[in-house]
This record gives structure tokens, C-alpha cells and sequence, in this order.
């Protein structure tokens, strides 16, 4: 699924009408000069390289990339192909407005079928085109589009994932109103969960034609075939009274010609969370899957993903290979002979080879680096998708003599880029970690004005990833320090849980903790520090500066701090209540983490707001009752709201106006003494 609507499906523009025609190429900022900084406008220039997947013969990846048309002001994605010996790569899809993505092989390789749509505007469906490349078809027309898919071994079918049982407009075309039932009415992208559901339907490539597949009040997900094409994978949440009360996603099995669906496993917690985009996965003989398994509810994301191999004959499930490390897009090797997946690690991805029978975890990719996907082709040819802190996602080869597959953002090797440094220091005698960001020319004599990131998640790291929004920041002169607390992931479940129920107490005392080291070692100056982040980076920004009056600066974007005062208006009800406990039962709880706000009198910082106005993950409102309580202290604090927008800001000139914004703002504050 695409990332970037509402960070997870993608849009597009004009007619696919042409396909293979020259058309003229998305606009965008002149060629950089040689030797330069990174800018804002390098930004747009940054292609984001997905979804690679081999021809079945291996002799060629298919794969989309992802670009700013600053003409539609809209993420534009094409479909590409490389050959696996010489590298040449082309491009399948050339109009000049319009996005395609997910591609898939028939088993055969006469059909590449992808995800695209007509004009920006219209709902996503399905096409198809000849394997070599050529023109394409739309083959589906299905109301209000297609989300997700997954192809038969043969081509000729696809089941897709549709939202159906929405409200219809009156004569009049006035919206009805949205009348809602469910414990859980709120979701970012969709918005307010009234009566529609997510069904699976079998669409006939070649008429068009669609069966429904699934029925009921549930939602279903991630759907995959079988190899022998006997039988869909999907994963769905039916337990209980109330579904929408627990976590507890389960994989099923269905005939494809239809019928009742199979239980895979009996684990009373999450299989395969849709969240992860991590579907479930066929051995090549059809008889097991492997997918993801987190802990009970209570632990919601603090716990780590771990592999699961269920049989499909039995419907039996148990873990392979257990770590304390999440692992993520497990998949059998084409020989059906071993599970490939990426592992986290601290500060690092990587891919890995797992021996199903014995647990054995055999690393074929070295750090530092972030792996974010990979594909395994015939003759085992295994191509990874991963980067670097001074190189976005590329395609490589796996193995010895280990080799670029493509360069779509070679531009960079122009640019003077930003150094960085794995650092560690102590707080509460444990050791914690981040990544240090210096400008290019960095002089270690001097004492430079610092910035201080935090992440979101909050089970989430900063690893060794290129990162736009600090080569900007050192381009223009500031120390950048990327911090790793406590609650972070890539270290194990004690460390993430460390901050369970416990927001902005021992995290707060970790980041204090890396700007004292930034201190001591005289490369921090300390009357110019700024700290900043987005979704839980931005909650953790407000606990920080409500903590420590050295900053003077500081960018909460999607944050939120009067938690009691917020409850039920984001779509993490459940995750809370899990979490927390109810808000007039453990009220002490709920208080004590809204300090930020109850105690916004101990905030001295200048700080800017920031929102996306349909975000419904974290919304506008705790950016709202922040500003307003600092704008009533009289402090310099400013509120900007991207129009429009979910949690993940997509429109590129809002992506830019953001950075030019914090980085006009960090100036202010911190440049003058």
C-alpha cells in the first residue's frame, strides 16, 4: 500500500492513455550546482524508490518511484524496471500527471498489474500491461476505488480490498448525516467510522466482472493468494463482543471460489496488524504462512514483532527464530527452503535469512544502514532496498561483490552533504544512543547553535537514514542531535516499555542527559538550544521544554499535552484506555501526563505549533490548546495548520513550507545571541 495518502495510498493525474509515449517530465528546481549545501528546494528534488519485485525469469526488477510534481503540487509515482546484470533502467510509465504503484508478476510474466488512477481526482483501480512493458489497461471499475490487492498466480483474477456500506447522497446530493455506532469512530484518512467496511472482492482481469468474497460487520486486510491458487490469505478482527475494543487481528484462510474462512491460529493478540503493512506470506508448495505476532494488548506497540509459521492444513501456528528485535516483511525464500525479513537493530535495519526448522538467523546486509524492503527472485537473486545517512533508499544487490541496481538520486553526489556520528552517553547510569549531525566544515573549535529531534512512535528510532530536515538544518550552520530514549525501539522490550503509562518522565531525562554531553564536550553552545519533532516527538517536545528551561526555541508538530482534555477526539481510544486506564477512574494518571499543559506556566521557550487539519491520529486540537495557552501567557508561539491534510503532510509545497517555517524560526531564536 502507498505511503503517502494520508500516508497510505497514492493519487495521481491525467489519462493513461499513451503508455511508452514521450511526454513531458514532471516540473521542478533546476540542476543543483556542484559542490553545494543541501537546500529546501532539494526536497523535491529526493525520488522515493519502492515496492521492487522480480520478473519471474530474474532478469529484471519492476518497482515505482516516487516524485514531486510542483506543476500539480502532488507526489507523482511511475513504474520503472531495471536488469539485474548490466543495471539499465527504464522507465514503464510516462504520463506526466498520473501515479502508478504495487506492482506484481503473473507467474508467468506476461502481465504486470499495478495499482493507478486516471486524473488525481478519480478512485484508484486496477491495471494491467504486458509484461515487457507497453500499453496499459484499466481493468477495474470499482465505486469508490481499490486500496489494496493481491494477484492469482495466473493473472487472470486479483482480489482486491474495497470500502463498501457508506451513506448515499440524497437527490439533492447533500451528504447525509454521519451516524455512528462503533467504540472506535475515528481513523486517519477515512475520518469518522460509521457504517463502512473494508470487503475483499475476486475481480476477473478480463471482464471486469467482481465476487464478493467476505461478508459481515468486519473489516479484512492484506489479502494474499496461494501459489497453487486454491486459496486468500487475509487478515481480520472478529473476536469477541466488540472487535473494535481489542487488538486481537487474526489470519484467516478462505477458499478462492469462496466459502467460510479459517482461523490461522488461536493467540488472544495481534497477528498481523494492518498498521505494519505486513501481509501475510504463502510458502511456494501452498501448505504454511509466516506472518507477524506482537504480545497481549496490554503492551499494544511497546512489544516487539516477532515471526510466526502457521499451518494451513491444521490451522496450527507457532513463533520461528524469537529475538528481542522487531522484525518486520517476513517471506519464504522462492526454494521455500528459508524466511527472508528485515530485523531491527539499534539504529540499524537489515535483512535476513532465517532457517525455519532451526530459528538460525544468518544476516546477509552489514550497517550502518536501514533496510526498508527487498525482493527474492530465482537462482537466488535477493535485491534489497535500503540507505544511508548520506543516501536515500536504492536498490542493491545481495551477496557477494554486492553492487547499486539503481541511482535515481545520484544528484546527491553534487551536494556538499552533512557528516554524522553515532554518539552515546549516560543518563540514569544506562547508556543511550543517538546520531550527530554536523555542518559541513564543521570546526571543532567552535560552539554551535543545536537542534535537538525527537521521534515519533514513540516505539520508533532514528537509524542510519537519510534525512532531509537535518541536512537542511547543518547546511545552515546548526549542530543536529538525534536522540533515542528510552521507549524507543531497536534495543529490546524492557527498554521500549520503559516509558509505559510514563510519558516525559525518564525520555525527558535522557534528551536533558544528550544536551549535557552536547555541552561537556563543547560542541553545543548552550544559550542557543532548540528542540523539535512530530506526532510523539512533538508530545515529547512539549514535555521537554515544560521540563527544562535551557531551550529557546522549540517546534511541536502533531503533538498534544492536555491528554485529559482530549479524550475521544483522536482515533487511539482503545491504545489509551489499554494503555492508561479510563479517564475518571485513573484521573491522577491522565493529569499527571498532561503537564505540559496544566503547567504551561513553567514554559519559557518560543514555541511554533504545528497541525495537519483532517489529521485524526493525533488532531489539531492539542496544537490548538497549546498555542492558546502560551498565546494567553503573552510567550512567542505562532500556530500553523496545513489544510487538508492527514498525520503525514503529502502535498510537497506544505513539506516545504514546513522546513523553510522551522528553519526561519530556529534563526530568529537561536542565531543571535
Amino acid at each position: 500500500m502507498r505511503r503517502w495518502t494520508a500516508v497510505v495510498i497514492g493519487l495521481v493525474g491525467v489519462a493513461l492513455v499513451a503508455w511508452g509515449l514521450t511526454r513531458r517530465p514532471p516540473a521542478g528546481p533546476p540542476a543543483p550546482q556542484t559542490g553545494s549545501t543541501f537546500t529546501v528546494a532539494d526536497l523535491h528534488r529526493i525520488a522515493d524508490v519502492a515496492e521492487p519485485v522480480f520478473a519471474p525469469d530474474g532478469a529484471s526488477l519492476v518497482y515505482s518511484v516516487t516524485t514531486d510534481n510542483l506543476e500539480v503540487d502532488a507526489p507523482v509515482s511511475d513504474l520503472w524496471r531495471v536488469d539485474w546484470i548490466s543495471g539499465e533502467a527504464s522507465r514503464l510509465t510516462k504520463t506526466a500527471t498520473a501515479s502508478e504503484w504495487a506492482p506484481s508478476f503473473s507467474a508467468d510474466g506476461r502481465w504486470i498489474v499495478f495499482l493507478g488512477d486516471k486524473d488525481g481526482e478519480s478512485d484508484t483501480q486496477l491495471w494491467r500491461m504486458p509484461g515487457k512493458g507497453g500499453k496499459a489497461r484499466q481493468v477495474s471499475e470499482i465505486p469508490g476505488g481499490v486500496s489494496d490487492y493481491a494477484l492469482s498466480p495466473d493473472g487472470g483474477k486479483a482480489v482486491v480490498v474495497v470500502e463498501t456500506g457508506g451513506p448515499e447522497p440524497n437527490a439533492a446530493e447533500t451528504t447525509p448525516p454521519i451516524v455512528i455506532d462503533r467504540y472506535q469512530f475515528k481513523e486517519d484518512t477515512r475520518g469518522y467510522l460509521d457504517a463502512r467496511r473494508q470487503q475483499l472482492l475476486i475481480v476477473d482481469l478480463k471482464t471486469g466482472e467482481t465476487t464478493p468474497l467476505t461478508r459481515g460487520d468486519f473489516d479484512h486486510w492484506l489479502p494474499a493468494w496461494s501459489p497453487d491458487g486454491q486459496s486468500i490469505a487475509f487478515v481480520s478482527k472478529r473476536r469477541g463482543p466488540d472487535p473494535d475494543r481489542n487488538l486481537d487481528f487474526d489470519v484467516f484462510v478462505v477458499p478462492a471460489s469462496g466459502g467460510e474462512p479459517r482461523r490461522m491460529g488461536d493467540f488472544a493478540g495481534a497477528d498481523s496488524d494492518p498498521a505494519w503493512e505486513s501481509r501475510p506470506d504463502w510458502s511456494p508448495d501452498s501448505k504454511r504462512l509466516v506472518w507477524l505476532r506482537s504480545a497481549e494488548d496490554k503492551w499494544i506497540y511497546y512489544s516487539p514483532w516477532q515471526m510466526v509459521v502457521g499451518d494451513v492444513a491444521t490451522g496450527q501456528a507457532a513463533p520461528v527464530a524469537w529475538i528481542d528485535r522487531s522484525v518486520n516483511h517476513p517471506r519464504w525464500s522462492p526454494d521455500g527452503r528459508s524466511l527472508l525479513a528485515l530485523i531491527e537493530q539499534d539504529r540499524d535495519t537489515l535483512l535476513a535469512r532465517i532457517d525455519p526448522a532451526s530459528g538460525r538467523i544468518d544476516y546477509l546486509t552489514a550497517g550502518p544502514r536501514f533496510a526498508y524492503d527487498f525482493a527474492a527472485g530465482p537462482d537466488g537473486r535477493i535485491a534489497v532496498l535500503d540507505g544511508a545517512s548520506d543516501a536515500p533508499n536504492e536498490l542493491r544487490t545481495v551477496g557477494p561483490g554486492s553492487r547499486p541496481l539503481t541511482r535515481h538520486n545520484s544528484w546527491l553526489d553534487g551536494r556538499r552533504l552533512a557528516t554524522t556520528r553515532d554518539v552515546s552517553f549516560l543518563s540514569d547510569g544506562i547508556e543511550i544512543h543517538g546520531i550527530l549531525t554536523l555542518p559541513p566544515g564543521y570546526d571543532p573549535a567552535k560552539r554551535y547553535p543545536t537542534i535537538v529531534r525527537l521521534h515519533g512512535g514513540p516505539v520508533y528510532q532514528y537509524s542510519h537514514e537519510f534525512m532531509a530536515d537535518w541536512q537542511l538544518y547543518a547546511a545552515n550552520g546548526y549542530v543536529v542531535l538525534g536522540v533515542n530514549p528510552r521507549g524507543s525501539s531497536g534495543r529490546g522490550f524492557d527498554f521500549a516499555r520503559a516509558i509505559y503509562a510514563d510519558w516525559g518522565n525518564v525520555d525527558v531525562r535522557d534528551i536533558k542527559a544528550g544536551v549535557d554531553w552536547l555541552i561537556a564536550a563543547n560542541i553545543a553552545d548552550p544559550e542557543r538550544l532548540g528542540v523539535g519533532g512530530w506526532s510523539y516527538g512533538g508530545i515529547l517536545t512539549n514535555y521537554v521544554v515544560a521540563s527544562d528551561p535551557r531551550f529557546k526555541a522549540a517546534i511541536s508538530g502533531a503533538g498534544m499535552s492536555n491528554f485529559l482534555g482530549g479524550y475521544g477526539a483522536d482515533m487511539y481510544i482503545r491504545e489509551y484506555e489499554l494503555e492508561l486506564g479510563l479517564p475518571w477512574r485513573n484521573t491522577e494518571t491522565w493529569t499527571r501526563l498532561s503537564y505540559p499543559f496544566l503547567h504551561a506556566d513553567r514554559i519559557t521557550a518560543a514555541v511554533m505549533f504545528q497541525c495537519a487539519e483532517e489529521d485524526t491520529n493525533v488532531p489539531c486540537l492539542g496544537a490548538e490548546q497549546m498555542y492558546q495557552a502560551l498565546k494567553s501567557r503573552g510567550l512567542n508561539t505562532r500556530l500553523v495548520v496545513y489544510p487538508g491534510e492527514f498525520h503525514g503532510v503529502s502535498t510537497p509545497s506544505y513539506r516545504a513550507d514546513r522546513l523553510t517555517r522551522n528553519l526561519a524560526w530556529y534563526d530568529r531564536f537561536l542565531k543571535v545571541k
